[in-house]
Parts: structure tokens; C-alpha cells; sequence
């Protein structure tokens, strides 16, 4: 009875026109913060130090990958990180200007260790897509996806197929490597929306995680990690089945409870909880 209602209101409208990797894991991990953000459009969350590290180094590869020198690349990214200001980054316990100022040279410094290491041995790729934002409705699926791809690559796999690149900047390894349930969702999203948009087979999944501290038994700083999505064919499946169970679940949702648990938006979604901030 409840998945008959659910599906009628899908019909309906929705507080939502698509799904991206991002909302969906929000949404699976802190519904309340979920719709501040997704619903409400409320941007005020603070980053953290890393992850504005990691969105300086996108900036300085999506120049690079454009034609820029290393040298500019890197200029640019730095630029990109120096030009956040200090109420958009999550500095902790620190409070006093001093410290926050130290945090940021820091920040500067790590930076420009990793896109060092990253531009050393820079991966070659014949380019067709660089920030490929798309969006496209999946015959299957109740809601359009929406990914953005790092580059999008002429296949050596597959004449005439295009891979998908992803860059992460990281601090340690993934031990689980390219069985990561996390690659595998963002794989899968941007699969559906290159395809659509491209006009092109989709080979491979390709992440490079660049780690930023340097190796004390200097091995390598970047690994490459690939999933090919002719192996997928389950996982494709189970895919489509949770990005409309949760389409189904946020149909039939009434409430948007918080998740203290949550080491990102714990305790933001349930301070709005408990003052009732985005109740009607």
C-alpha cells in the first residue's frame, strides 16, 4: 500500500528535480541536513580545511587539462584557495585570528605539495570534456541524475568510447581501492549523464586519489583506480533500485529528522531540529 502511494506521488511534485551522487548520499546520511541544503537552498555550512584544499586542486587541473602551464595551473589554483574567506571554512577550535591565519598557510602549503606532486607525473589523457556538467533523464529511474565529471577522455580501451576521470586530493589511501562503494555511486551517476550528453559509449571509471603528505618510503603519490563498467552489470541494477527507493522514500516522507551521529552535519541538522528552524 505504501509503495503504491509513493509511486503516485512521484507523479507529483517533488521537492526535488534530480539526484546527484552528493544529495543522494546527504540525503541518505542526514535527511534534515539534506533539505537545508537541497531543498531550502541554504549554503551557510562552513567547509573543511581539506575540502577546500581538494577544490583548489580541481581548479588548478581544470586549467591545466584547458592547456594551462603547471606553472599557471598552479598560480590559479592558489588563487582560488586564497580568495575563501574564513567564515567559509570550518577552522574548529580555532579561534583567535593568529591561529586561523596559521591554518591557512598551512593550508597553502599542503596545496601546493600536492599539486606538486600531482603535475610531476601528470597523467596524459586526449580530452573532450572537462567540468562536464549534465544532466539526463534514465529511462527507469523516477528522477533525472545530475553528475559533473572532472574530464571526460577518448577511451584506449574501446575505440570511439569516452572514460570518465576523477580526481581526489586525500590524506591517506583508500584501503578498499576501486571497490569503494563511494566510487562506484559517482561511476554510476556520471555513466547515465556522460552517455546522455556525449552521445558516446562510456567505458571506464578512472580515480586518481593524489595523496598530499609525502610518502616517508617515497613511494608513489598517486594511485589509479579503475572500474569498467562492462564488469557492472549487478551493480547497475542495485543502482537504479536505491536511487528510486530513496525517490520513493522522500514521496512518502513527512518529516525531516536530524542525524547527530553525523561527523559532518550532526550538530547543525539538529540544532535546526531542536529550534524548529525549517519546520512550515
Amino acid at each position: 500500500m505504501a509503495k503504491r502511494k509513493a509511486k503516485k506521488r512521484t507523479k507529483q511534485k517533488l521537492p526535488i528535480e534530480h539526484w546527484s551522487h552528493s544529495s543522494l548520499m546527504a540525503y541518505l546520511r542526514n535527511p534534515l541536513a539534506w533539505y537545508k541544503r537541497y531543498v531550502e537552498k541554504i549554503y551557510d555550512t562552513p567547509s573543511s580545511p581539506a575540502t577546500v584544499i581538494g577544490r583548489a586542486g580541481h581548479k588548478a587541473l581544470e586549467h591545466f587539462y584547458s592547456g594551462a602551464s603547471k606553472e599557471t595551473a598552479t598560480r590559479l589554483g592558489l588563487e582560488y584557495l586564497r580568495n575563501v574567506a574564513d567564515f567559509e571554512i570550518n577552522f574548529g577550535k580555532l579561534a583567535s585570528k593568529r591561529a586561523k591565519s596559521a591554518r591557512r598557510a598551512q593550508m597553502e602549503r599542503d596545496y601546493l605539495q600536492a599539486i606538486g606532486f600531482y603535475l610531476a607525473r601528470a597523467p596524459k589523457h586526449k580530452v573532450v570534456g572537462i567540468e562536464a556538467r549534465a544532466a539526463a533523464s534514465v529511462e527507469g529511474f523516477l528522477l533525472p541524475l545530475k553528475a559533473v565529471a572532472d574530464l571526460v577522455v577518448e577511451s584506449r580501451t574501446e575505440p570511439g568510447a569516452v572514460d570518465i576521470v576523477d580526481h581526489k586530493f586525500v590524506d591517506s589511501f583508500s584501503k578498499a581501492g576501486k571497490h569503494k562503494t563511494l566510487f562506484l555511486m559517482q561511476a554510476l551517476f556520471n555513466y547515465h549523464t556522460v552517455r546522455e550528453n556525449f552521445g558516446r559509449p562510456v567505458r571506464k571509471f578512472i580515480v586518481y586519489e593524489c595523496k598530499k603528505s609525502k610518502n616517508k618510503d617515497g613511494g608513489a603519490q598517486l594511485r589509479r583506480y579503475e572500474l569498467d563498467f562492462e564488469d557492472l552489470t549487478e551493480e547497475f541494477e542495485v543502482f537504479r533500485r536505491l536511487v528510486n527507493d530513496a525517490t520513493e522514500d522522500l514521496a512518502l516522507r513527512t518529516r525531516f529528522l536530524p542525524n547527530p551521529t553525523d561527523m559532518f552535519d550532526g550538530e547543525d541538522s539538529f540544532a535546526l531540529y531542536r529550534l524548529r528552524l525549517l519546520e512550515e
